[in-house]
C-alpha cells in the first residue's frame, strides 16, 4: 500500500487537481491538518474513511499512523496545505517512511502564493521590472533560518518577495525592507486565499503593518512585496513581440499536435 502526499491547495475544494481528487476518493485513510483543511476538501474522501487530524500530533505520532495503515493494507491520503514542495515537512516524513520500508508518492497542489497572486490579479514577474520571485519565511517560534538566507540578502535583489509564516512580525519585516524597496513599495496581504473568510489588504511598506494589526491577523496569511503588485510601467515580453522571428522556436513538431477533432497546428 502507498502513502500519497497530496497538495490540498490553498483551501478551496475545487482547486485540487484531478489526480488529488482521485487519490482522495480511493484512499480509506486520510491524514490532514485541521488548522488549514476543512470539510469541503475532506468531502472528496470516500464513505467510511478514517480521518486523522494531525494538528496536535508530533512527527513520530504521524509516522505511526502512516505505518499502521500501510501494514493494515490501506492506502493513505496525506494532505498537505498548498503544495508539498514548500514548508510541508515532506523530507522528514518520507525519510521515516523509507526507513520503515513504506512506499510513497507525491501529488502537487496549488501553492498559497499562486492562489494569493490570483486573488490579486497580479503577475509577479513583470517584464523589465522584476523577473524573479523569492519564496521565504520569517523565523519566530520555528526552525532557525540558515545565515545565508537573511531577509536582507534577498531584499538586495529587489525581486518580488513572498513571505510565509510572517504575519505576526510584519511591522519589523516592513521596516527592514524599506532600505531596499522604498517606503512606497506596494505590499499585499492575502488571508485564507480562496476560502471562506478570505481577506485582502493592500498598502505599502509604510502602512501595511497598521492594516494587519487592525484586522488582527495571526495566521494563514501570505505577504507579497514588490513593484509588480502595482507597476507604474509594464514592459512587454520578447515572447510576444511583433518583431520576433516566429520561426526561431516552433515548439512541438506539427505531427505531435494532432487532436481527436482535427489539426490544431494552423493557428
Amino acid at each position: 500500500m502507498t502513502i500519497h502526499f497530496i497538495g490540498a491547495g490553498p483551501g478551496a475544494a475545487d482547486l485540487l487537481t484531478l489526480r488529488a481528487v482521485h487519490l482522495l476518493g480511493a484512499s480509506p485513510v486520510c491524514l490532514y491538518a485541521g488548522t488549514y483543511i476543512d470539510g469541503a476538501v475532506l468531502a472528496h474522501c470516500p464513505d467510511g474513511v478514517v480521518l486523522v487530524d494531525t494538528q496536535h500530533l508530533d512527527l513520530d505520532q504521524i509516522t505511526a499512523h502512516l505505518v499502521e495503515a500501510h501494514e493494515a493494507g490501506r492506502d493513505v491520503a496525506r494532505l498537505c496545505s498548498g503544495d508539498p514542495s514548500i514548508y510541508s515537512a515532506l523530507a522528514e516524513q518520507t525519510r521515516r517512511l523509507d526507513a520503515a520500508g513504506v512506499p510513497w508518492d507525491v501529488t502537487p497542489g496549488v501553492p498559497a502564493y499562486a492562489a494569493a497572486a490570483a486573488v490579486l490579479g497580479a503577475e509577479l514577474t513583470v517584464p523589465e521590472l522584476t523577473q524573479s520571485v523569492v519564496l521565504t519565511r520569517a523565523q519566530a517560534r520555528s526552525t532557525a533560518m540558515p545565515e545565508t538566507e537573511a531577509l536582507a540578502n534577498f531584499a538586495r535583489t529587489r525581486a518580488t518577495l513572498v513571505l510565509h509564516l510572517a504575519i505576526t512580525r510584519i511591522r519589523e519585516l516592513a521596516t527592514e525592507l524599506v532600505a531596499d524597496y522604498g517606503i512606497d513599495c506596494p505590499v499585499a496581504v492575502v488571508y485564507r486565499a480562496s476560502q471562506r473568510g478570505e481577506l485582502v489588504l493592500r498598502g505599502t511598506l509604510a502602512d501595511i503593518a497598521d492594516q494587519v494589526e487592525r484586522a488582527q491577523l495571526r495566521q494563514a496569511a501570505v505577504i507579497l512585496v514588490g513593484r509588480p503588485l502595482a507597476p507604474e510601467r509594464v514592459g512587454e515580453s520578447h515572447l510576444y513581440d511583433s518583431c520576433r522571428d516566429r520561426q526561431e522556436f516552433s515548439g512541438f513538431p506539427a505531427n505531435n499536435l494532432q487532436g481527436s477533432s482535427g489539426d490544431f497546428t494552423s493557428g
